[in-house]
């Protein structure tokens, strides 16, 4: 469905046009801009979320905008489906709070601050919208630049160190996919995604390419063992930096995985799966035990992203209906909450500029409100029915048990860990008596911090109270990607046991026959 009016055109310069200006205007005026641009980004967002078509039978690809480009072969291409519509209101949603987040925090270079988030957002915008798969590319990839511009000018002590290893960790996997990219639209003759994604690759070189496009992913979402870059991030990024980092930026990967690695290559992503199981499982254990033992607590949320992105590339790899639906859920669920326990972490780093876990405690006493939002945070990113993340976690290992019960049970233990260390986190901070003067003086949450985090704690609630308003706009595209992937399977009903394909008793499904027989 080609949109008359380009929305999502206008998504990507407001913001663009809200940086240009920060750069002229002085620290206070700069603010006001940012937040302005970020709202009126925020409204087009709801625009499009209630004019976005999600009856049966509506076009799969919404709000397109096209426009030749460079040679005949590189164009403008906008549009988007379900999927991305998800991620384009979770990207929008939370902008406006990053600002709010900066407004005191932040107060060298503010214009160039808010400038930077300002382009980051119209990049990431641009990456789940992109439907020319070289504009993909230079969206997906100029967005580290103001990423590691914001942990390089504006991060802690060891800023330089986490800005180069983010940037070239990141980076380096990239040059791989950009190579594969350049043989796949020479051999489709297209770099329009939709006509790659029903194109039938040569299965011989699926593998490759597989392997190119999994380089860059694994390092953005991240995956074990290419993860390290993430913590130093994390501690050295400003709390605004580290929210958009944990909330959507590493939620790319996953996107990648949906538009890319699984609709292109079924093939060799069923042939891959054993190594995403694996991966998946050491990240989600592993990291959950070296969450346990930290005293940083940005490091310690830093650790448990990386379990819960475990969650989602079983999910992804599971191949049906509900371990997609539930990896999709999860990334948008942990957007919120990781975003949210960041935010937590700045309110008392702000006021003690420490965040070391032993050095709190009792903050009960002296801020209720606080106490209060943190714990449900807590509870969200644990998985308590009731908030965001049980849905997903739910849904995701549903779907990795009808692949492989092992697998299930080896990443549900990875929850219990994950209660463990949140729990724990919870009560050296929260409770306890107050023993030191300093974390006895500090302030309740402010009128500005509640605007922050009280409409994520709504919208924690509402994607567990009302999960259907999420998945509704995922359905069909999540229907359409396991049909897709169907045909890599072999004749009738099977199980993947980490790489082995073994009959399943009874087990059906709902897709019907493998689609994307033939090539376009």
């Amino acid at each position: 469905m080609t949109q008359s009016f380009p929305i999502l055109s206008l998504m990507l310069l407001v913001p663009m046009i809200g940086a240009l200006a920060c750069l002229y205007m002085e620290a206070q005026a700069a603010r006001w801009i940012a937040l302005g641009a970020t709202l009126i980004d925020l409204v087009l967002g709801i625009y499009l979320w209630l004019h976005f078509d999600m009856s049966a039978g509506a076009p799969e690809w919404q709000f397109q905008e096209m426009h030749a480009g460079l040679f005949g072969r590189f164009s403008y291409a906008l549009g988007i489906d379900g999927i991305a519509l998800t991620l384009i209101a979770l990207t929008v949603f939370l902008m406006p709070i990053c600002i709010g987040a900066s407004w005191e925090a932040i107060e060298k270079r503010v214009g160039e601050y808010m400038a930077a988030f300002l382009f980051m957002e119209t990049l990431m915008i641009g990456v789940f919208a992109a439907q020319d798969i070289y504009l993909f590319y230079i969206f997906f990839e100029a967005g580290l630049i103001p990423m590691y511009l914001i942990i390089g000018i504006w991060g802690g002590a060891d800023r330089i160190y986490a800005s180069y290893k983010f940037f070239l960790y990141t980076l380096l996997g990239s040059v791989l996919m950009l190579i594969a990219m350049l043989w796949m639209t020479r051999a489709a003759g297209s770099t329009y995604i939709p006509t790659l994604m029903a194109f039938d690759f040569d299965p011989a070189i699926q593998n490759w390419l597989w392997l190119a496009f999994f380089a860059s992913f694994a390092v953005k979402m991240p995956m074990w063992p290419v993860h390290t870059w993430l913590p130093d991030a994390h501690v050295q990024a400003p709390t605004a930096g580290s929210v958009i980092l944990a909330g959507v930026l590493l939620k790319m990967g996953g996107y990648g995985f949906i538009r890319f690695s699984l609709p292109m290559f079924p093939e060799a992503s069923a042939h891959f799966a054993w190594l995403i199981f694996g991966l998946s499982m050491v990240a989600v254990v592993y990291t959950s035990l070296v969450a346990l033992v930290q005293q940083d607590m940005k490091k310690l949320i830093a650790y448990s992203s990386v379990a819960h992105m475990g969650i989602v590339t079983v999910g992804l790899f599971a191949f049906n209906q509900q371990g997609i639906e539930g990896a999709m859920m999860v990334m948008l669920g942990h957007g919120l909450v990781a975003g949210a326990l960041f935010l937590c972490v700045g309110v008392i780093y702000d006021r003690l500029h420490t965040r070391e876990i032993d050095r709190y405690g009792g903050l009960a006493i002296n801020m209720p409100r606080y106490a209060l939002l943190f714990m449900l945070f807590t509870m969200a990113s644990v998985g308590l029915p009731g908030t965001s993340n049980f849905v997903g976690e739910l849904l995701s290992l549903m779907g990795v048990y009808q692949a492989s019960s092992w697998v299930a049970l080896v990443c549900t233990t990875g929850i219990i860990l994950g209660a463990a260390y949140m729990l724990y986190l919870y009560r050296r901070v929260v409770f306890g008596d107050l023993t030191k003067d300093d974390v006895r003086a500090m302030p309740d949450l402010s009128v500005r911090e509640l605007f922050l985090l009280v409409p994520i704690a709504l919208a924690v609630l509402w994607m567990g109270i009302y999960p259907e308003s999420f998945l509704a706009p995922i359905r069909g595209n999540v229907a359409s990607l396991v049909a897709r992937t169907e045909r890599a399977k072999p004749e009738g009903d099977a199980k993947l046991v980490m790489g082995k394909v073994a009959p399943a008793a009874h087990e059906e499904t709902e897709h019907g026959p493998a689609a994307g027989g033939e090539s376009h």
